[in-house]
């Protein structure tokens, strides 16, 4: 599946799955159908698990192969689908309830960029959900914070099975999905202390989206090509194999005595090209405009304002 936020002017978000060319709204389809009543609501479908996930998917099959079928304009009236162009894309966790807990310096040639050494273990910190924005909202620039405003285009990692202690052999089982993340930073306060929290933690500097694929439709997380341009120029290009840390091994390293929940997203690292590390260092400006692609999942576009 492809799940997403969308809103339709004057609603709020409602969780939405990307089905071809429609988005279908999962709550009120499942009201059509006999079976478990879906939630309006990203973080309350990862609540309810692998039951309701499941109906979900059999929903969106079931409606995919009766699309060709379906009147989107009738589907629309009845606000049981929608037109991909008409809907507004949100992040697919408008506000996740608790940071986002992110990599540093997890592709060697990144850390390499930066003239550090590769690191033995892996690097945490955390951008609150403050920072969270979604598809085509504008990244602010903070004017009078930073003159280094960079970018970072990660996978991302949303936990559907909690636990602790997990093992790196099952890790993967505990994945509900991955989406794109960009960890916009402003170098500047990130490196004043040894502390990056700050630097990282700015309003709407977590651009997330545009949906989230479920684990089933990636079978391998370190199969996955990224890519991020700045008005159109490529910047980063780079793959998920030259992870320093998989996916897995993250998931078991962060779970060591610590509870992992439904919906905790984990940020997994940018590859090589930060406008940081280039000669000489390019930074984000008003009126640039920002694209991070993940291979299988999509193109989070964001401006900067």
């Amino acid at each position: 599946m492809r799940l997403c936020t969308y809103s339709v002017e004057p609603g709020v978000p409602r969780l939405g799955a990307e089905c071809g060319r429609a988005i279908l709204d999962l709550d009120r389809y499942s009201h059509l159908h006999d079976g478990l009543r879906l939630p309006a609501e990203m973080q309350a479908l990862l609540d309810a698990g692998p039951a309701a996930w499941q109906h979900a998917a059999d929903l969106c099959r079931r409606f995919s192969a009766e699309l060709d079928s379906h009147d989107l304009a009738q589907d629309a009236e009845a606000g049981l689908a929608y037109s991909s162009d008409r809907v507004r894309w949100h992040a697919p966790i408008a506000r996740p309830r608790k940071d986002v807990v992110c990599l540093g310096q997890n592709y060697a040639a990144h850390a390499k960029e930066l003239k550090n050494p590769v690191p033995p273990a892996p690097i945490y910190f955390t951008k609150p959900p403050t920072t969270v924005i979604g598809p085509d909202e504008p990244i602010p620039y903070p004017r009078g914070l930073t003159t280094r405003f960079d970018w970072e285009v990660e996978l991302g990692v949303v936990i559907g099975l909690g636990g602790r202690d997990i093992d790196e052999a099952r890790a993967l089982d505990h994945v509900f999905g991955y989406t794109v993340f960009n960890d916009i930073s402003a170098r500047d306060l990130q490196f004043r202390t040894s502390q990056w929290f700050k630097g990282k933690s700015l309003d709407g500097t977590c651009p997330m989206g545009p949906v989230i694929v479920t684990a089933d439709e990636i079978e391998d997380p370190q199969a996955l090509r990224l890519t991020l341009t700045v008005n159109g120029n490529r910047k980063q290009d780079g793959h998920t194999s030259d992870m320093i840390f998989s996916v897995a091994r993250i998931i078991a390293d962060l779970s060591a005595g610590m509870t992992l929940e439904a919906g905790d997203t984990i940020s997994t690292g940018t590859p090589e090209g930060v406008g940081d590390g280039r000669t000489p260092p390019e930074y984000l400006k008003p009126g640039d405009v920002v694209e991070a692609e993940v291979e299988r999942i999509g193109v989070l576009r964001n401006p900067v304002r």
